[in-house]
């Protein structure tokens, strides 16, 4: 699924765009920026209830597919300039980080 379609299904709130044509893989969930640098797949939803700089920077290291900031977590100001020069789409929602990886799963499978 693509990540435009993804968002439009999903109802997930967008923070920043990033390659909206961006073929999105699979679902990871992690907030270990150390195990995400080695374990995130490229293409990813990544859900997290990280939103700094370093998830930012994660991501692009990783080439995920987006950031899913979830339970109702903020995304700081750093980390959404930092993704729109880097391009690196960012959502949020107050869903648990559980229920906004499996919706994600449902609906790039």
């Amino acid at each position: 699924m693509k990540l435009n379609e993804f968002i439009e299904k999903s109802g997930f709130e967008l923070v920043t765009e990033g390659d909206m044509e961006g073929e999105l893989s699979e679902v990871f969930c992690c907030d270990l920026l150390s195990f995400a640098m080695t374990k995130n797949p490229a293409g990813s939803v990544w859900v997290t209830v990280m939103g700094n700089v370093n998830t930012v920077a994660v991501a692009v290291l990783t080439e995920g597919g987006c950031i899913v900031v979830a339970e109702g977590a903020e995304v700081d100001e750093n980390a959404i300039g930092k993704a729109r020069m880097q391009g690196v789409c960012i959502l949020k929602t107050d869903k648990s980080v559980f229920k906004a990886a499996l919706e994600a799963h449902y609906l790039i499978s």
